[in-house]
């Protein structure tokens, strides 16, 4: 049983949000009071008399002992004659004029205000006492040493050529671009929304925004346009820059209500629009402006300002605005390709997730600078099937997916091998067997290949990575939601090992992460180096909330004090909201969310996660599984089956899908469509769906954690329906709206 204390982590000491004052070092020096360390990394004491002592990595907070405030005094004013003094001016804040990688004294944890700076947690040794860069000296460094190579490969259309840009056309393009957004209104802290698939255009909008002391902020290209609105708003957007005609309508629908705009740019197909910038225009406009004013923004930038716009992707409600700082970024990449050894010069990848995502934008648009990688930008069509002609093509050496991305690929070669007969399944199914035992030696230290993982390898194995265009890759991760472990052992089996990653917006992507070296099934891996884990207020089982601290963690979300001070505890720790355990080799597993935690009638807490992945394990033809139970007698669960999708608008079809068709065929139904499953019932369907049921509760902890009753919906979950949100996440407040006169009627 998980037990979690929650608690109110709004910060104890006193507003933080616009303190700058004269900072001092990081690493204390021989006669200063000493800051705390955990594993390498210091804090300064702010004052000699606040206990700001961190909670154990291994333990619980230490109370913060707040200084006693002395009774306000209440004094007597007699009346006298008024005299009115001139009124003083105003000072004048100081300039800090020696950037890019200058540091603004300031001894905040966080900060919210646009122009706020922040304390960087600098660490003593390793990688986290690395001296802080800005995003425009990593780019400069990597032109310096790489000047001739590819950095960007873009197709106009999949029977194009590629048109490759190298790193020193990179950097002028982005000076270029930079120059041509200040002189359209581009004011320092204010933003440049980017709405559109990933792109050349995408990558230098997004660095010319930072050269110009301004924020990238890039938006989902699902979201409405209303929820453009808020982000632009939110944001202070003075220029967006959209892909198409379809993102522009968009933008022109809300226009009018954001004041702070002063341009629209349109970098894909014909502008057609009044008062709209193609990007040929953009790069005119730059063309024809001088470095001076360029030069005088860059030399303002400070490393620990904000520099990037991440939004939330408002499962829970409105977005908020992750400010990630250059130091952020810069050492983030620097951390991630460090710890993965990646050959610098040497690496491509393909570009393909939506960078307004954390994980793609720091592993396409960051890690590849840092470590002069190459991008090859897929077709706007790569997840309605173009993907697999790039990656064929381009035979990456890197590759990161989400777990859809994965599910889809484990789906279409689950049909083909359906399709194998004869001594071709054999074989086929003799090499998998192999390739699932060499695997999972190696999770557990040996490394020896057996002669059977050898002939298994050659004869089937390397064929199969040949023809998914991952003969070359030799990382595979997955990010950004958790993956079924039986995914993961399916492509183990093909000796694709998949490494789970585990991060979040707020801390710059990922906090912990499997390698081919270090990985285990149903663990997110270890913490990186440089990065702190804690678990806190553990249980019996020595579960608790996980918290992370280091130089990846955000300054705070944007004019959003109160939220900041939820997510970021007194002593700058970061609470991830989800519930997880640590084993004795350093792995961290997530067992559940507090959030989602439901709370039974009878007060026991059911982690809601567990249960619907053991039934989607026992369930393949199960796509989405959302258990209901709070403040309920009993567990009930809503189901959605696997059906077909419209390439087009990304709506869930009736047709179920071939591998759904197949296990209702194994059932003995003959049902090919979801309403015929339901409008019947298929009583061999709804049989077959209890007894999978069944078998999950066998997993279960305690009699309240089975589930009772279930209810096959007649739609899957999709974004377009709103039951997901952008990376995939389950809104389950929405779906319990949508359908609350179903589940009452499970208790009715």
């Amino acid at each position: 049983m998980v037990v979690v204390q929650w608690h109110d982590r709004r910060m104890e000491t006193e507003n933080l949000s616009a303190e700058v004052a004269p900072v001092e070092q990081v690493v204390p020096k021989d006669d200063e009071p000493k800051g705390h360390k955990v594993n390498g990394f210091s804090l300064v004491d702010s004052s000699n008399e606040e206990d700001l002592t961190p909670p154990s990595v291994n333990g619980h907070h230490s109370p913060v002992q707040t200084k006693k405030q002395p009774a306000p005094q209440v004094i007597e004013v007699q009346p006298t004659i008024e005299v009115i003094a001139e009124p003083k001016a105003k000072p004048k804040m100081k300039e800090y004029l020696d950037g890019p990688d200058q540091l603004i004294p300031s001894e905040a944890l966080f900060n919210c205000l646009p122009d706020g700076a922040v304390k960087l947690r600098v660490g003593t040794e390793g990688v986290a006492a690395e001296k802080p860069i800005s995003v425009p000296t990593m780019l400069r460094r990597t032109v310096e040493r790489y000047p001739d190579r590819t950095a960007m490969a873009v197709k106009a259309d999949k029977n194009a050529d590629w048109t490759r840009i190298t790193f020193r056309e990179y950097e002028q393009n982005v000076r270029t671009v930079a120059k041509a957004f200040i002189k359209l209104g581009l004011e320092r802290f204010h933003s440049v929304n980017i709405l559109g698939f990933n792109s050349p255009e995408w990558f230098i909008s997004d660095l010319a925004a930072i050269y110009a002391g301004g924020f990238a902020a890039g938006i989902y290209t699902t979201n409405s346009a209303e929820a453009c609105l808020y982000c632009a708003e939110n944001s202070r957007a003075n220029i967006i820059v959209v892909e198409d005609d379809k993102q522009l309508k968009k933008i022109l629908q809300v226009k009018s209500r954001l004041p702070h705009l002063k341009a629209i740019i349109q970098y894909s197909g014909k502008v057609e629009a009044e008062g709209v910038l193609s990007w040929a225009d953009v790069l005119k406009i730059g063309e024809e402006e001088k470095d001076d004013e360029l030069n005088e923004r860059i030399k303002r930038i400070a490393v620990n300002q904000c520099c990037t716009l991440v939004y939330t992707s408002g499962t829970t409600g409105n977005p908020k605005g992750v400010m990630l700082s250059h130091d952020n970024l810069t050492w983030d990449a620097l951390a991630i390709g460090s710890y993965l050894q990646l050959r610098t010069g040497e690496e491509e990848i393909v570009s393909y997730l939506p960078l307004s995502h954390v994980a793609a934008q720091v592993v396409d648009l960051f890690i590849t600078i840092s470590y002069a990688a190459t991008v090859f930008f897929a077709q706007p069509d790569a997840l309605k099937g173009s993907l697999l002609p790039t990656l064929l093509e381009i035979r990456p050496t890197k590759f990161l997916g989400v777990p859809r991305v994965w599910e889809k690929i484990y789906e279409k070669m689950q049909d083909i091998g359906r399709q194998s007969t004869g001594i071709r399944k054999t074989l086929a199914t003799w090499a998998k067997s192999k390739g699932l035992e060499y695997n999972i030696n190696r999770m557990n230290g040996n490394n020896t290949p057996t002669w059977g993982y050898t002939f298994a390898s050659f004869l089937v194995l390397k064929r199969v990575r040949k023809a998914l265009g991952l003969d070359r890759c030799n990382l595979f991760v997955s990010a950004a939601a958790p993956i079924a472990s039986d995914v993961v052992k399916y492509f183990m089996s093909l000796d694709i090992p998949v490494m789970e990653a585990y991060g979040m917006s707020e801390a710059a992507g990922a906090h912990t992460l499997n390698t081919n070296e270090f990985f285990k099934i149903d663990s997110v891996g270890k913490t990186l180096p440089g990065m702190q884990t804690l678990l806190f207020e553990q249980d019996a089982s020595k579960q608790g909330e996980i918290c992370m601290n280091g130089r990846q963690v955000f300054m705070g979300y944007l004019n959003n004090e109160e939220k900041t001070k939820e997510a970021m505890d007194a002593q700058g720790w970061l609470h991830s909201g989800d519930i997880g355990k640590e084993d004795e080799n350093g792995f961290l597993y997530i067992t559940g969310r507090i959030k989602e935690l439901l709370i039974t009638a009878g007060g026991e807490n059911v982690p809601p996660v567990p249960i619907e992945d053991a039934i989607k394990s026992e369930l393949p033809v199960v796509s989405n599984a959302m258990l209901i139970g709070d403040r309920r007698k009993f567990l009930s669960i809503l189901l959605t089956l696997r059906t077909e999708t419209n390439l087009d608008t990304g709506e869930p079809l009736d047709k179920l899908t071939s591998g759904a068709r197949a296990w209702c065929q194994e059932q003995g139904s003959s049902a090919t469509t979801l309403s015929e499953i339901i409008n019947g019932p298929d009583e061999k369907v709804m049989k077959a769906l209890e007894a999978g049921i069944v078998r999950a509760n066998k997993l279960a902890i305690s009699n309240a954690q089975k589930v009772q009753k279930f209810k096959v919906l007649p739609k899957d979950f999709s974004i377009p329906g709103g039951e997901l949100g952008p990376t995939m996440k389950v809104k389950r407040n929405v779906i319990h709206e949508q359908y609350l006169d179903l589940i009452e009627s499970f208790y009715n």
